[in-house]
């Protein structure tokens, strides 16, 4: 889905809640990716692996001049003969640590992947679920948007919404030691000012 269709598509969802909605979450993401630098994995289920989110993510990616939005794509069924940016298999989850992103992407809950994202939300992984809006993983995450099965919207246009806002350009809220130097410098400026001129 191109730029147009996806304003195209926004035009139709504006004052549905869907909007604020994809909005949030791709903040969310965005911020996380952003203020820890660890990376970002994406998965999905055996069934279900999200090759579309990927590109789209690397396109905005590149776009938004936010190369942590990039993701590696963690494959189910990955082998080593395959494309090295293919090739990347579930043991990355269980290797992931503090800093790093985990986008998990599924309709449907899947036993064995929840073992390995419990596994790294106690490493300090940082987890964001887009899809099962009921279940362990909702529980899991840090933060959820849930596309209920019945709704107006599938997951795979949800994808192309919350690809497009994670690559708008936001202007980037000041943070700690920035934020304490910047107040630190008005302060000297407005010291180091002439008095106003009495006339």
């Amino acid at each position: 889905m191109d730029a147009v269709r996806v304003a195209l598509l926004r035009e139709v969802l504006a004052g549905t809640e869907w909007l604020g909605a994809t909005r949030r979450f791709a903040g969310a993401l965005r911020g996380s990716v952003v203020a820890h630098g660890g990376g970002l994995l994406l998965v999905g289920t055996a069934a279900y692996e999200p090759w579309h989110l990927a590109a789209h993510l690397v396109d905005e990616a590149a776009w938004s001049g936010t190369p942590e939005l990039a993701p590696t794509l963690v494959r189910h069924d990955a082998r080593p003969s395959d494309p090295a940016h293919l090739a990347v298999g579930l043991g990355r989850i269980e290797a992931a640590r503090r800093g790093e992103t985990l986008l998990v992407v599924a309709e449907r809950e899947d036993a064995a992947l929840l073992e390995r994202v419990a596994g790294a939300r106690r490493g300090g992984v940082t987890v964001l679920a887009l899809g099962a809006g009921d279940g362990e993983l909702p529980a899991l995450a840090h933060e959820v948007l849930p596309v209920p099965g019945g709704a107006e919207l599938d997951l795979d246009t949800v994808q192309h919404l919350v690809s497009a806002a994670a690559g708008e350009n936001a202007v980037p809220r000041p943070r700690g030691r920035r934020r304490f130097r910047d107040a630190l410098s008005r302060l000297a400026e407005s010291l180091t000012e002439p008095p106003p001129s009495p006339w």
